[in-house]
């Protein structure tokens, strides 16, 4: 017989917490209907200065079974939590979270501009990636080098060995679910192995409360640079450098407008 639930939410608080989000920002997403073109990632909105969607779409899921498959692999993985002892635990799980989010991101818009500006695939131009597999993926592969003999269970009874569940599950998702997106998936697993080979290292308290405030500042600015967010509270003017911006708080109070304009996108990928 398993643990009680609430022991294993004491034991996974970063796992719990991120659960929740994902969760909370699904069901907003169906409450207000909004389209995952107005969420996800995509190389023609980061060129146009939609740099916030590199968080949003991460966050955002397209359907309960896109939801629950990624929750359940998180669910699993969260025992990185309890690994302290192996030089692992609640922080370096929180820290490295914030790095495979932003860095997954940011590499898949690096492959997508190689492939359209070097090859001249056209199609990823406007191809719109949503979903939390990246850091999934980034997960299951930094646990299957740090603790190979470890299983990543999926929905309660499917269990993988966690040395092969990237790449099992990246040839899985492929076959299995059309618009999965084998590129976002292998960016999760790249950055995953540069984490658990050392090659990305580093990070302590510091430099995560850093790395959050300076995400946040640059989330802010880009919605608003963007026009995709009116926020009445926030002026950006340029100073002497019109590439960095400055936020001036001009009235207190003021509430903020999400626009949900149509974004002509061709397709999404799952991520």
């Amino acid at each position: 017989m398993g643990k009680p639930l609430f022991l294993e939410i004491l034991e996974k608080p970063v796992t719990t917490c991120m659960i929740a989000i994902c969760s909370t920002i699904w069901f907003y997403i169906q409450k207000k209907n909004i389209d995952y073109s107005h969420v996800g990632l995509s190389y023609e909105a980061a060129v146009e200065g939609h740099h916030w969607r590199i968080i949003t779409s991460a966050f955002s899921h397209i359907s309960i079974l896109h939801l629950v498959f990624n929750m359940s692999a998180l669910w699993s993985l969260g025992a990185v939590e309890q690994l302290g002892h192996m030089g692992l635990g609640i922080e370096y799980y929180l820290q490295y979270t914030l790095v495979l989010v932003l860095l997954s991101g940011l590499l898949v818009l690096g492959i997508y501009h190689i492939l359209i500006q070097r090859f001249k695939i056209e199609y990823f131009r406007r191809v719109t990636a949503v979903g939390y597999s990246c850091v999934v993926f980034g997960w299951m592969t930094i646990l299957s080098v740090k603790q190979p003999s470890s299983k990543l269970d999926l929905f309660g009874f499917l269990s993988l060995p966690i040395s092969f569940a990237p790449f099992e599950s990246l040839i899985f998702t492929s076959i299995i679910v059309p618009q999965a997106s084998f590129l976002g998936h292998l960016s999760g697993i790249i950055v995953g192995y540069s984490i658990a080979w050392g090659l990305i290292q580093g990070m302590n308290n510091y430099w995560t409360i850093s790395l959050m405030g300076w995400i946040g500042v640059m989330f802010i600015s880009s919605l608003k640079r963007s026009g995709a967010c009116h926020l009445s509270f926030l002026e950006i003017e340029s100073l002497t450098d019109p590439s960095l911006p400055s936020v001036r708080f001009i009235g207190s109070g003021a509430a903020s407008t999400l626009h949900m304009g149509a974004i002509p996108l061709d397709a999404a990928e799952i991520v």
